[in-house]
């Protein structure tokens, strides 16, 4: 008899531990095939880094051929998903159409930039899901500074160095911090921007920075970065887009040619097309992380309205530690579909937090100890290497560097502003598009 067939569709922290978790469940029992338009985990909690030029951005990719061995991967977005038949359709990089039949489906598709219908923004602003957003965001911040330093004219210099983020959580305050920081650098070698304001500004309609956080904490980032001369727009949003600058709720016109979205996530638009019950844009599965009517079909992560037995009657966050956690159960009751071992129900208390605030600033909260400035540092830095499922000496290499050498602020010149869209619904992480039809 044919072995069963095992779709993960997804190498986020959520479809990378699942399959991680099979490869040692399955042993060679079923096949396991993984679906991703890349060829690689993206471990994104280390992106600011890269923008900000500390790592480079081979550091924050972990290879899954490397990683996952006895995974047969196919490159490619799905496209389709026949769940009568149990296949699916994908597009590859070259935009040939394919098709996979599977026994067991695990939907761990992820979440897209979160969208609000702002005039402008889609023209003016990027978002920062991927490596492509983080080297364009990198090449950009050194473009401005070295354009702000060519020009004579006042009003362009002001522009060039005034940067807007919008969205206070954990990205858009860690993109803020060390943006802040690279560009100050970037300026100290421009002997014409001396005196120069580089103005930054953290935006949110919240009442403070990292709002999910502890209010202290909270409270520390915010010193941090007001200390640092950041501006905080909290309880504002932007109004209007443009590409002399961003018109805010408030009123006030910020001259600026940078314009960083951070404003949060949504369900890929995938989880729409099937046609079955959803939470917020989001797959309803049970405790078991299995679609109700569906034992063939799993989901988790920020794809799935996973119930927080913690709290009755509401669902998990879209945090990467939900996400890994729940790929690895998904996985164990995957496995025990086929009759080997007891279903296990999802069931999390959160660790802590960490925010990495730039230099030797971060805050965090390990098991419930509110910690800020190096020691949050210290804490905040090996909670990544352990975390990384890959690199990790690489990472600390870049880490030492950094600490003792200047960084290294040209241009590469890799990435386009066309590839970056801020609308990522539309292309997946700069390769695959989903929801198109295929060719014909």
């Amino acid at each position: 008899m044919a072995r069963p067939r095992i779709v993960i569709v997804g190498a986020g922290f959520a479809g990378f531990h699942a399959a991680r978790t099979l490869t040692r469940l399955a042993r060679g029992a079923a096949d396991i095939v993984l679906v991703n338009p890349t060829d690689y985990f993206l471990y994104l909690p280390l992106l600011p880094e890269v923008a900000g030029g500390i790592l480079d951005p081979r550091r924050v990719l972990v290879p899954l051929d490397a990683t996952l061995p006895g995974v047969r991967q196919i490159l490619g977005g799905v496209h389709t998903i026949d769940l009568a038949a149990r296949r699916i359709g994908y597009l590859d990089p070259e935009d040939r159409t394919g098709e996979v039949r599977y026994d067991r489906l695990v939907l761990t598709v992820g979440s897209v930039n979160k969208l609000l219908p702002i005039p402008g923004v889609t023209e003016h602003a990027h978002g920062f899901r991927g490596v492509s957003e983080a080297l364009y965001l990198r090449d950009h911040l050194v473009r401005m500074i070295e354009l702000a330093d060519a020009t004579d004219n006042p009003a362009e210099r002001e522009a060039r160095c005034s940067f807007v983020v919008v969205g206070a959580g954990y990205t858009g305050t860690e993109v803020a911090a060390q943006g802040q920081l690279f560009t100050a650098e970037l300026a100290r070698r421009h002997p014409r921007l001396a005196g120069q304001r580089l103005r930054w500004l953290l935006v949110d309609v919240a009442d403070r920075v990292l709002p999910g956080l502890d209010q202290r904490l909270s409270s520390a980032a915010d010193r941090v970065l007001r200390g640092r001369g950041m501006e905080l727009r909290l309880g504002t949003s932007v109004r209007e887009a443009a590409h002399e600058g961003v018109l805010l709720s408030d009123g006030d016109f910020v001259p600026s040619r940078s314009l960083i979205w951070c404003v949060g996530v949504r369900p890929d638009p995938l989880i729409d097309s099937l046609g079955l019950p959803t939470k917020h844009g989001r797959l309803v599965v049970d405790e078991y992380l299995s679609v109700p009517g569906r034992p063939e079909l799993f989901a988790c992560g920020d794809a799935a309205a996973v119930p927080d037995l913690t709290r009755p009657g509401q669902v998990t966050p879209m945090t990467a530690q939900h996400a890994w956690r729940q790929g690895r159960t998904a996985a164990h009751n995957v496995a025990a579909s086929f009759g080997n071992r007891p279903r296990r129900a999802y069931e999390h208390r959160d660790l802590g937090f960490v925010v990495d605030l730039g230099g030797w600033q971060a805050a965090a909260n390990p098991a419930g100890f509110r910690l800020s400035g190096p020691l949050a540092k210290t804490v905040t830095r090996g909670f990544h290497l352990l975390s990384i499922p890959g690199n990790r000496v690489r990472i600390a290499a870049d880490w030492l560097l950094d600490a003792v050498l200047p960084r290294q602020t040209v241009q590469l010149g890799l990435v386009r502003a066309p590839a970056v869209p801020v609308d990522s619904s539309r292309v997946r992480r700069g390769t695959v598009t989903v929801g198109a039809q295929p060719p014909r």
